[in-house]
């Protein structure tokens, strides 16, 4: 008789990289405030606009693990919690640890002048600096029943408060850094089949959660009672200040004289005028 499986939710970081770079276009479209009219924002970096038309560039040309934030694969508990219900006991479920990713972004401009172009890639550079948290929510967590919920087991809402200690939130961080050499970049460009254009590049940070397995209860751990170490029957016990018990001092034991133990050693009393040492053979 085969083994029963456990029940598994959805991937829930499935989407979040496509959700990055959505949520970088749409940070700068709302931030945008030179001009009347907004940039173009294009993937396709061989993409030249035929009039005026000042265009953005963001494209994701690299995705790497994160060696320093690897976790082993092993299963554990996941940070959800739902209540039982009656007699029904709390839901456990046990996930991987998420997978943490480096998604790298090449980003620049294009203007019919060079110094609009400047200047459009000056603004990108300040308004993506602003951007400390790409995406800030309450995590999502997809139960094998397909409900949606957030850490407390709640419904999955993204307005959700939180100050809450026990609301596990999504960070998505975003920073500039130098993952392109210049010779790197024109020939990636070459095979872009694009003109050379000024560019930065960008690093987003991301943990991806794989799916949820139902557990059958939780882990009991038993600890044996400690005895007192000093013993029952002692009377040397202390105590700290708080009142906590603490071992007691161990008593005194008649001291071992190091060598060969010797023979007929007797001491002259020490008022006897002659405080010299007898020994007996």
């Amino acid at each position: 008789m085969s083994e029963e499986r456990p029940l598994r939710g959805q991937m829930a970081g499935r989407n979040v990289i496509g959700e990055v770079t959505e949520s970088i276009h749409k940070f700068l479209i709302d931030s945008y405030d030179l001009t009347e009219q907004v940039p173009r924002f294009e993937e396709d970096l061989s993409f030249v606009p035929k009039d005026r038309e000042e265009v953005v560039y963001i494209y994701m040309y690299r995705a790497a693990e994160n060696p320093n934030l690897r976790n082993a694969k092993r299963f554990r508990q996941a940070p959800v919690f739902v209540k039982g219900s009656g007699d029904r006991p709390e839901e456990v479920y046990y996930h991987r640890p998420p997978l943490m990713m480096d998604l790298f972004y090449l980003v620049s401009v294009h203007a019919k002048f060079r110094s609009d172009a400047e200047r459009l890639l000056g603004w990108v550079m300040l308004a993506l600096n602003e951007a400390t948290h790409l995406i800030y929510r309450p995590r999502r967590f997809y139960l094998p029943n397909d409900r949606i919920v957030d850490s407390i087991g709640r419904d999955y809402d993204i307005e959700a408060d939180p100050a809450d200690d026990d609301l596990y939130m999504e960070k998505v961080s975003l920073a500039l850094c130098e993952d392109l050499t210049v010779g790197d970049a024109i020939n990636f460009f070459s095979i872009q089949e694009a003109p050379y254009r000024p560019f930065m590049t960008y690093r987003a940070r991301v943990a991806m959660d794989g799916p949820l397995v139902s557990g059958s209860g939780g882990t009991t751990i038993r600890i044996p009672r400690l005895g007192r170490v000093d013993g029952p029957e002692s009377d040397t016990a202390v105590t700290s200040r708080s009142g906590r018990m603490m071992a007691g001092r161990p008593s005194k034991q008649e001291a071992v004289t190091p060598g060969p133990k010797p023979k007929n050693l007797r001491r002259i009393a020490e008022d006897s005028p002659d405080n010299s040492t007898e020994t007996e053979d």
